[in-house]
């Protein structure tokens, strides 16, 4: 078995990403290969949408959402010693944009949580589910909650 090159780590900042970080230094440690990092903004309109307004008022979150996940994956990155070069912030749909960068990188495994996506997302079927049948790679997919025993 060839060992991988290149690795893409999916984070959200959920609650249950810690386990899903470990699992992806473990396997870049094993594998001595570069860790990359992908948090995805997905898009969600407040306002203006065919169906009328969502919200009563008209607000556009999307620069401090995006300083605030900037922030975050920042200072993962330096948690991780993650250069800022491999650290990819996208704007648009989950699946999409995790598989558009892992081609562009090369990624040859990309590692994503069993759960943690919010949004339209969830109602669209499971993120992780996508990628797994989309992607150009490997995916390992971690159980990011643990099976609870009787």
């Amino acid at each position: 078995m060839s060992s991988y090159t290149n690795i893409l780590l999916t984070v959200d900042f959920s609650q249950t990403s810690d386990r899903v970080i470990e699992r992806a230094e473990t396997l870049a440690t094993h594998n001595s290969c570069p860790l990359s990092l992908i948090h995805v903004v997905d898009y969600i309109p407040l306002t203006g949408t065919e169906f009328g307004e969502m919200v009563p008022f008209s607000y556009d979150a999307s620069d401090e959402l995006l300083k605030a996940s900037r922030e975050r994956l920042t200072r993962l990155g330096e948690t991780l010693s993650i250069p800022e070069s491999r650290q990819y912030l996208e704007v648009g749909g989950v699946r999409s944009e995790v598989i558009r960068v892992a081609k562009a990188m090369n990624a040859d495994l990309i590692v994503i949580g069993s759960h943690g996506w919010k949004g339209l997302e969830l109602l669209l079927g499971s993120t992780a589910d996508a990628i797994l049948h989309h992607a150009p790679c490997d995916v390992f997919v971690v159980r990011a909650l643990p099976v609870e025993t009787a």
